[in-house]
């Protein structure tokens, strides 16, 4: 996750009276601070700051309209729509981190509290987006195979309580791991391959475990009465989900195992993988959006009718949540 300025102690600047195995010593080697970047490969520094700048201005102003979309211009909040409401929200806040980032740069020093609550709210919104992204996927399973089993959870009250629930857990959980994982050394690996279980490789599992079983599911007679733009919106959104953790996600995710495995990875490489692959998992506040796209029905048109004064205002209807004995359908 990105960090600012506040240098975490480095690999060279932990001296010779530390033992190699110090908590910090090992924190250090999963997270690296901009100031490194800066004074190890300043060309490198350089396009990764003017990339998050313009992930910036993209992911605030995508999301923003997006916001505006399903909180003002869509009457019914369907559970598909809450939990698009929440990501998008994290969404914002990932963006919004990206110019804190820079400033800490300059102007926080060697605060490392500073750099430690930055760390802490990317991470948390980071895995909050990677939840709610699962459970518009498992949302849209039950919605298409499982509709009159799941009706009495697929309701806005259940949605909103599990929307709690992730920003709490969230919480909770990256604040634990990352406390206990800077204080004690004997468990620093463990804590940080905890928390990577718990909040990105358990969610992987159930988002592609559901993509198999919908894309299986639809091609059975029994759902064929569905419409096909229905069936179609469903696969491109559980595909489209699976690619942002592919390409966004799962770079960073998978550095980070790989430091767990080999601690005394080459410092450079360590370094250069770790900021790339940080600046890939905020790619995902632009990438979001196209999830949106198939939430509703008419989510685009109402994006361009935004800007038409004379057009009549648009209600978005959530046609993968509608039941399958719905006239709609």
């Amino acid at each position: 996750m990105p960090t600012s300025s506040t240098q975490l102690p480095a690999l060279d600047s932990i001296n010779s009276t530390q033992q190699p195995n110090s908590s910090i010593y090992l924190f250090s080697k999963f997270i690296h601070p901009d100031k490194e970047l800066y004074t190890e490969f300043y060309s490198l520094w350089i396009a990764l700051m003017v990339v998050n700048a313009i992930i910036f201005l993209v992911g605030v102003v995508l999301n923003s309209l997006a916001l505006y979309v399903f909180c003002f211009r869509t009457k019914t909040k369907t559970t598909s729509v809450i939990y698009t409401i929440n990501l998008i929200v994290t969404d914002l806040l990932v963006g919004f981190s990206l110019p804190v980032r820079t400033i800490m740069f300059y102007s926080a020093g060697d605060c490392l509290n500073c750099s430690l609550v930055h760390i802490f709210g990317y991470f948390v919104n980071m895995y909050c987006s990677i939840l709610f992204l699962t459970c518009i996927c498992v949302d849209r399973y039950l919605a298409i195979v499982q509709v009159e089993a799941s009706r009495k959870w697929r309701t806005p009250t259940c949605a909103k309580g599990i929307c709690v629930f992730i920003w709490i857990f969230a919480t909770v959980v990256t604040f634990s791991i990352l406390t206990l994982a800077i204080q004690f050394a004997a468990c620093c690996l463990s804590k940080i391959l905890a928390l990577m279980v718990c909040e990105y490789f358990f969610p992987l599992i159930i988002i592609i475990f559901f993509t198999t079983r919908i894309m299986c599911a639809l091609s059975k007679p029994s759902l064929m009465h569905q419409s096909r733009e229905r069936r179609m919106r469903a696969v491109q959104l559980l595909i489209t989900v699976l690619i942002i953790f592919m390409i966004c996600f799962t770079p960073f995710h998978v550095r980070q195992v790989a430091i767990s495995i080999n601690p005394d990875m080459p410092h450079d490489v360590s370094l250069l993988v770790y900021h790339v692959t940080v600046t890939l998992s905020s790619l995902n506040s632009c990438m979001d959006p196209i999830v949106y796209c198939f939430v509703t029905n008419n989510f685009q048109s109402t994006m361009k009718n935004i800007f038409r004064k004379t057009e009549p205002e648009q209600t978005s209807v959530d046609i993968l949540g509608m039941n399958k004995n719905s006239k709609g359908s």
